[in-house]
């Protein structure tokens, strides 16, 4: 429970009435939002494009900074996900499926998962989809030495960071792995994305060879992967945040004290489409990124609320199971001596 005065403490439920008043889109602010976006991002990769063949430093270079601008398309991509950056729902949903070409991404498979993860987020009992896999410090011990060794391969940072996007937007993406039974449209949403990027590839290789497609298009995208795995990843494994067994979870505590607000530096803010302000993201889904920071203006008492700098954000990466005694989120340094203990 967190206070708007000494006086008036707010529930966690209760800031769902408090934040419908930021939910509604200016549809004029969300074109703009959109196209400050995408043209830089095309600017960027054709600049990248014709530096290639004269220098690969230069094109590595611009390609490293268009990865920043493909993150920030991700972000409105995830907004159309949730039905709130354009006020018609089908003007959303086929701008997410179009930026989901640029962000390798199938935009309906992903929107389900992405559903799944913020209708149980903090829930020990639906963990694995939508999500970054957590074990309890008790879970962890009860599985074989190969069964260990296999979870530390995942949370270590070259493999979470690294490997890992690689591996989700390269491949996993490919197919709507997890869905496969429930339904045509998550095989039309992977299969139609898959034909559009293999038609942008095409192109790319044809006027720039494959020296575009090593230099430019594959930076850009792997840059991007790993900023948003790790934008996602400091979103909710932070060393406060929350999980708890069916019978204690409540969605919105777990939306709020669960989720971090990842207070960055403005560019970073603005590349990442305001999403470091998570915790409210997660309360009220239907607010635009764009106004996002107009509900920390308004309300002072949420900035505080699972604050981290971008500094205090690089221990996070240092802490790997859920201790439910302590309620806290450990490395697995300190999990051995509470064991020990």
């Amino acid at each position: 429970m967190i206070s708007q005065s000494d006086e008036t403490p707010i529930a966690a439920r209760d800031w769902v009435r408090v934040l419908a008043q930021y939910r509604e889109p200016n549809s004029w602010r969300s074109s703009f939002e959109l196209a400050v976006s995408l043209i830089p991002f095309v600017a960027l990769w054709v600049a990248a494009c014709w530096v290639a063949p004269h220098s690969y430093l230069a094109a590595f270079l611009l390609s490293a900074l268009n990865g920043c601008f493909l993150v920030r398309i991700f972000g409105i991509q995830h907004d159309c996900g949730h039905g709130s950056f354009f006020r018609n729902r089908h003007v959303s949903d086929w701008t997410g499926r179009v930026l989901g070409v640029l962000t390798l991404t199938p935009y309906d498979v992903w929107r389900r998962s992405h559903s799944i993860h913020h209708s149980h987020a903090g829930d020990l009992s639906h963990r694995g989809i939508g999500d970054v896999m957590t074990l309890t410090i008790e879970e962890y011990h009860q599985r074989t030495r190969f069964g260990r060794f296999l979870y530390r391969a995942y949370r270590h940072p070259l493999v979470m960071f690294g490997l890992g996007p690689t591996y989700v937007f390269i491949l996993c993406h490919r197919l709507p792995l997890g869905m496969m039974d429930q339904g045509r449209k998550y095989w039309i949403s992977a299969m139609g994305t898959n034909a559009a990027i293999a038609a942008i590839l095409s192109v790319i290789v044809y006027f720039g060879g494959f020296t575009a497609l090593f230099l430019v298009f594959l930076p850009t995208t792997l840059i991007a992967a790993s900023i948003g795995v790790w934008l996602f990843y400091i979103q909710h494994q932070f060393e406060q945040t929350q999980w708890d067994q069916p019978e204690d979870w409540q969605l919105h505590h777990a939306a709020l004290h669960g989720s971090s607000h990842y207070d960055l530096p403005p560019i970073l803010r603005w590349f990442t489409a305001n999403l470091g302000i998570h915790h409210v993201h997660h309360l009220y889904s239907r607010i635009p990124c764009y106004r996002l920071p107009e509900v920390l203006r308004d309300h002072e008492e949420l900035v505080e609320c699972g604050r981290m700098t971008l500094l205090q954000s690089f221990k996070c990466a240092t802490l790997h199971l859920w201790d439910e005694k302590s309620r806290t989120l450990v490395s697995f340094a300190k999990a051995r001596q509470l064991s020990s203990a």
